[in-house]
């Protein structure tokens, strides 16, 4: 993908949080601070303003400024986690106008690295991680294949994390007093990293992007 269509890839992500905002809030609702939609919302809506700011030519930049906004915006641990979702792989990459498939599997394994250095997450924890964890190894498994393909797989290996995190007890978080109350309940975090997922294999899937 050149840097006009990863542009509208992750523009798409943004559109599917924000519109989701009040699922998440939902979500969040049950066992944390029901704010979760609020931040990713909010947050988006500065990762749209970078992203429609940002010139074409280097697709890292473009992952780096949505994540620097989201940083900035947001505040907290969401800010920092989801901000570090976009940037943190991002970082120190080689400038290239085009993305290929390997090279955004790449970009997410490394991003998930620095969220778990960041915050000590793993699978099984209740997190955005239990999400992230598979989706990137979905990534890897099928970086020989097409864009579509890659993402509809990551997509797919996120919502069954997503799902997981019910059957988990939250160790992170306000969640986290609850204890075995929270089984049960999806984590907020894995929701908001399917959703980004889902939004951007569909946006690849109708550009019909290899």
């Amino acid at each position: 993908m050149d840097s006009h269509e990863v542009r509208g890839m992750l523009l798409a992500a943004a559109e599917k949080i924000i519109e989701s905002k009040p699922y998440l809030t939902q979500v969040d609702s049950a066992i944390g601070d029901g704010d979760h939609g609020i931040g990713m919302a909010l947050g988006m809506e500065k990762a749209k303003l970078a992203l429609e700011a940002c010139p074409d030519g280097n697709v890292y930049a473009l992952f780096s400024d949505m994540g620097r906004a989201m940083l900035m915006s947001m505040g907290g641990a969401s800010g920092v986690i989801f901000g570090t979702l976009f940037m943190g792989g991002a970082k120190g990459k080689t400038p290239s106008a085009e993305l290929d498939l390997p090279a955004f599997a790449q970009l997410m394994k490394d991003s998930l690295a620095a969220i778990q250095k960041r915050g000590g997450a793993g699978v099984g924890d209740k997190t955005m991680v239990d999400a992230l964890y598979p989706a990137v190894e979905a990534l890897q498994e099928h970086s020989t294949e097409t864009f579509s393909v890659g993402l509809m797989a990551a997509a797919e290996a996120a919502r069954q994390g997503m799902e997981a995190t019910k059957n988990y007890p939250a160790k992170f978080g306000r969640a986290k007093s609850l204890m075995e109350r929270s089984i049960g309940y999806q984590d907020a975090g894995a929701t908001s990293v399917y959703l980004i997922f889902q939004a951007m294999a569909d946006y690849v899937q109708g550009r019909g992007c290899v």
